[in-house]
């Protein structure tokens, strides 16, 4: 199985930012001039000398878990040492991260090839329109050959377990839907389409052991998906998961492997249960047998080892990870779990965000990469071995925060506030140090995108910043229809319930006041891509309780939204927001649409776009910045012309960094 690079992960780089600079006639002197590549609009000058004040904070580094070598104790990683997350291979713990990859743009997933270790493949896109081609790195000659047609979108590649083909989805026959294709690695004219599919959410799961058969995903939308099994010659297909009938409840399945006999499933699933756990599923008569039946919360990720006999998964309990193993045992009929509690498994840092399990192919090694990420380390990578009774947790990467000691980065405290239909909604705080910043503090909220996402208390990153430096105190909730607290409360915000998430924003700001180190009169409300969205709705509906908002590849209007964002997607954005075709739908978007409501929107706006985003276009920033712009409302507008959903080049980050402090002085803190 192909692990992926954490999309979400900030990985800042050392290089000075493309910046230059003139001499102004300002009384602070210099200022920094946006590179070419940048749209800025309504942004005040930012002193130059804020590039050194703020350095050490975008100089953070991160490590991400690609994967082992099938047969050394070496591995692949993504970490930035130039503008971009590129491949790494590391040989040994705490060894040199040699760099492999050169690209302008970040990768997005990397695997060896599973029986030889002589090459691996990797997936890019180009410019954040992640409209991914996947590649062939040779370790020989050190040649990268394109294995796709250069214009379509392609997922990560999963090997077959020879080592010879490769299977992924690709949208090239329509634009929409994702088939699926097979290819030899080494020679890319083999690619071929096995089926035809409907829908833009397939994805490849797994090969049978035999490499006959290939395990599908079809993905409807967080709370809905099917497991298939398709001929990896023919392309024929049955349907392991059944629909359910009118008015039953929807099941979604997660990760998902062959057993090691082929005569199984290993998944994690929400079947019969609020929340996803791991279940045995017979092939040959469907039944569901769970491994693990009593957990209260999400099995986020599990790995089985190649021997087929342990399988190691995390828990995601309000946010934290926990991370465990059972062992396996296989009978004529049935399979069953013990859990190993001796040795116990201590996490190596405290209040972990724990992602990537993956175990070395080598089952005489016993031994279980991931990636831990926590409020005082950006994500590095871990193996834990259990060999011959070992609990050996070992370090392999170190990664750099720009020089400033773990100590200075605060842990979140876990709070608690009831909204308006007496619902418990939580959320972390990072506060800054009493003994520097004394008295209430400035507010920023922070909320998360999805919106079937969930804020984890990792590594704050650049945010740092506004708390050690500027003061300021950062809250991140997770409100209704956040994952990670079961399915019901997943739902709670679709369709036409939309705005109860709104209350839950509104219920956290009549909760500021019971917290004396905050000051509620001085309250930033920001958020990326569906936090974004969020952002323009708080602003347009609590106005006057807020001092300014920043909004980051927001959408402003959801039937435009739907309208505009790439077609593969679209179908599976309506299962979650609605059918803007429908009437009542449409007047329901059309009537609480910040872009229509903007009248409401009083308070100063900064707005961020990447303008090359298929997530969410260009169109949505641009719309409601020209409005603001002719009922004279402050807003202030980036764009890089070089980005999508989201800014992945340092240099552009940097840019938006610099920018955000100066909003923040101006309109928070003054």
């Amino acid at each position: 199985m192909n692990t992926r690079f954490a999309r979400s992960l900030t990985i800042s780089i050392c290089l000075l930012p493309a910046i230059v600079l003139y001499a102004a006639d300002a009384p602070s002197g210099k200022m920094l001039t946006p590179g070419e590549n940048l749209v800025v609009d309504g942004i005040s000058q930012i002193p130059a000398e804020l590039v050194d004040q703020v350095g050490r904070y975008t100089e953070a580094r991160a490590a991400v878990f690609a994967d082992w070598h099938p047969i050394k104790l070496e591995m692949l990683i993504a970490t930035r040492f130039g503008d971009t997350a590129q491949a790494h291979l590391v040989t040994q713990p705490g060894g040199a991260r040699t760099q492999l990859t050169f690209f302008p743009d970040r990768l997005d997933a990397a695997s060896y090839n599973p029986a030889k270790g002589d090459s691996f493949v990797f997936t890019k896109g180009a410019g954040g329109n992640e409209f991914n081609q996947n590649y062939r790195y040779d370790f020989t000659t050190g040649d990268i050959t394109m294995l796709t047609d250069g214009k379509s979108r392609n997922s990560a590649p999963e090997w077959s377990n020879n080592g010879e083909r490769i299977a992924y989805t690709s949208t090239r026959r329509n634009g929409a839907d994702t088939d699926i294709y097979t290819a030899s690695p080494t020679d890319p004219k083999t690619d071929r389409m096995v089926a035809e599919v409907k829908g833009g959410g397939w994805q490849i799961a797994d090969w049978s052991p035999d490499d006959k058969l290939l395990l599908v995903q079809e993905y409807v939308s967080i709370n809905e998906s099917y497991l298939w099994l398709f001929d990896a010659q023919s392309g024929a297909k049955k349907e392991l998961t059944p629909r359910p009938v009118e008015g039953a409840e929807k099941v979604s399945f997660s990760k998902a492997f062959f057993s090691k006999d082929g005569k199984g499933l290993f998944v994690t699933t929400d079947r019969e249960s609020e929340y996803h756990r791991i279940a045995y599923i017979d092939l040959a008569e469907g039944k569901h047998t769970y491994l693990v039946p009593d957990t209260k919360w999400d099995v986020d990720d599990m790995d089985l080892s190649h021997d087929g006999k342990r399988i190691a998964y995390t828990l995601n309990e309000n946010g934290l990870s926990t991370l465990h193993m059972v062992e396996l045992t296989t009978g004529k009929d049935s399979v069953s779990a013990r859990p190993v509690k001796d040795p116990a498994f201590n996490p190596p840092l405290s209040a972990p965000i724990i992602s990537a399990l993956r175990w070395h192919r080598d089952p005489k090694q016993a031994l279980l990469a991931f990636n831990v990420n926590s409020a005082r380390s950006p994500s590095d990578v871990y193996t834990w071995s259990v060999a011959d009774g070992k609990n050996a947790t070992t370090r392999w990467t170190a990664s750099e925060t720009g020089g400033i000691p773990a100590s200075r980065f605060v842990e979140p405290e876990l709070v608690r506030w009831k909204s308006f239909d007496g619902r418990e909604i939580t959320g972390y705080l990072y506060m800054p140090q009493p003994a520097k910043f004394s008295g209430a503090r400035p507010l920023i909220i922070n909320i998360h995108g999805g919106p079937e996402g969930q804020f984890r208390p990792g590594f704050a990153g650049r945010n740092n910043y506004f708390i050690n430096e500027l003061g300021c105190a950062i809250l991140f909730p997770n409100v209704r229809g956040s994952s990670g607290y079961g399915k019901t409360f997943l739902q709670l915000d679709n369709g036409l319930k939309r705005e109860d998430s709104y209350k839950d924003i509104s219920a956290l700001l009549d909760w500021i006041p019971s917290r004396p180190n905050l000051d509620k009169e001085r309250v930033m409300v920001t958020g990326g891509s569906y936090g974004g969205f969020m952002t323009l709705a708080v602003a347009t509906n609590y106005a006057d309780r807020i001092r300014c908002t920043l909004d980051v590849v927001g959408i402003s209007h959801l039937a435009t939204f739907l309208k505009n964002t790439e077609s593969y997607r679209r179908d599976l954005r309506r299962v979650e927001y609605g059918d803007e075709r429908d009437p009542q739908t449409l007047e329901f978007m059309e009537r609480t649409a910040p872009l229509n409501n903007a009248q409401k929107i009083t308070k100063p706006m900064f707005v961020v776009q990447g303008a090359n985003d298929p997530r969410v276009p260009k169109t949505e920033a641009i719309q409601i910045v020209d409005t603001l712009k002719k009922q004279g409302t402050p807003v202030w507008f980036l764009m890089a012309n070089d980005e999508g959903h989201g800014f992945a080049k340092k240099k552009n980050a940097d840019f938006q960094f610099y920018s955000t402090i100066q909003f923040i002085r101006e309109y928070l803190l003054k």
